[in-house]
């Protein structure tokens, strides 16, 4: 984790976790269901910072 940065804070990461939790339900882990993004709108704006590919 050395160098890494914080996604959530301007720091380096700490390895806390705090960036894997769900959004709605703090007590799990995120698992991509969409949930925290759905909305009765016809669209939704999301802002990538950057794109990793392993």
């Amino acid at each position: 984790m050395k160098g890494e940065k914080c996604v959530l804070y301007e720091r380096d990461c700490v390895g806390c976790g705090e960036c894997d939790r769900c959004d709605l339900d703090p007590t799990k882990i995120c698992d991509s269901c969409g949930k925290c993004i759905e909305s009765d709108k016809n669209y939704k704006i999301i802002k990538i910072d950057k794109i990793i590919s392993e």
